[in-house]
């Protein structure tokens, strides 16, 4: 059986680790063998370590993650659920942990320090890939699951005034201004790639009177509501489906592209490359209406992540239990 060695993680960075939690984890001991993926158990006996952030989406992806490489044999040491973007990052990079599921759009900008996105998806990745190459992290291809900011309103709404993309909401503005009443985050309302820049690019003039400051949980039962005709969502957010709202398609691609995809340190890769064939028809799988559907289950029916994942992987053959 082959094993990971771990190299040896400087002091401060350790005291980095420590302080975001992630000197914990515990094994995953799932009774699953191969369906569609890791057929002849290509990384058995292999120790890998798996991490994510805290939220919905990243705890179901990196439960995802840590079930496929069981089943193609690996011993898989769970530490998702790492607080902020910022520790689970530097878990991969160091070695510390070997693979989470991460958003393009966050390295460009949050890890790289870039203030323009590229509109691209695939350039988007390309330019992510590229850069973090030196910082001793690997990419693997993008999902198509994009968690982005987007607009959203109730069917009766959408019957009402029938808009379907945001050049639609733009064009209502200006002709029934008091059409268009908007429920957003403050963080929304004020960021170059939130609702200024989104106004700029689109024409869209909504009077201050017109849009509501509010938190993120809020907003979208307003919508569903009525109370504002239209509130700012992100696009793979299960609250989505679960209340029924139509999400306004972003015709222009403003938005910045956080497509999400396999974050791997390099080292890991190398010593594994199974890891990739392991993860790619999964990745191909994962869009949209799949987030939407499991963080629901999770946010809406009160579900445990790591239940919703075996479920979804179990459904889709990817692999089996017992």
């Amino acid at each position: 059986m082959r094993r990971r060695t771990r190299a040896v993680v400087p002091a401060a960075a350790l005291a980095l680790l420590a302080g975001c939690g992630l000197t914990s984890g515990s094994p995953m001991v799932d009774d699953v063998r191969p369906g569609t993926v890791g057929k002849g158990r290509p990384l058995d006996g292999v120790d890998l370590t798996v991490t994510s952030k805290e939220f919905t989406e990243q705890l179901i992806l990196g439960q995802i993650t840590g079930i496929a490489l069981e089943a193609a044999g690996a011993n898989v040491l769970d530490r998702t659920g790492i607080q902020g973007s910022i520790g689970a990052r530097e878990a991969v990079k160091s070695g510390d942990a070997d693979l989470m599921y991460e958003y393009t759009g966050t390295a460009w900008i949050t890890y790289q320090g870039n203030t323009e996105p590229i509109d691209d998806p695939q350039k988007q990745w390309e330019a992510v890939r590229d850069a973090d190459a030196k910082n001793g992290i690997t990419w693997l291809p993008p999902s198509r699951l994009n968690n982005t900011y987007a607009l959203a309103l109730n069917q009766a709404n959408a019957k009402k005034y029938g808009t379907k993309t945001l050049s639609d909401v733009a064009a209502l503005a200006k002709s029934d201004p008091k059409a268009v009443t908007l429920c957003v985050e403050s963080e929304f309302a004020s960021r170059n790639d939130g609702l200024p820049g989104m106004q700029k690019q689109y024409r869209m003039d909504v009077p201050p009177a017109n849009i509501t400051k509010m938190d993120t949980g809020i907003i979208y039962t307003q919508a569903a509501k009525g109370t504002c005709t239209y509130g700012e969502v992100f696009t793979t957010d299960g609250r989505i489906k679960a209340m029924d709202l139509t999400v306004m398609a972003d015709d222009k691609r403003f938005f910045p592209n956080y497509n999400a995809a396999p974050e791997i340190n390099s080292e890991s890769l190398k010593e594994f490359p199974e890891i990739a064939d392991v993860l790619a028809p999964i990745t191909a799988k994962l869009d949209n209406d799949v987030a939407r559907e499991l963080n629901a289950r999770v946010d809406v029916d009160g579900e445990d992540p790591h239940k919703v994942a075996l479920d979804w992987m179990v459904r889709e053959g990817f692999v089996k239990k017992g």
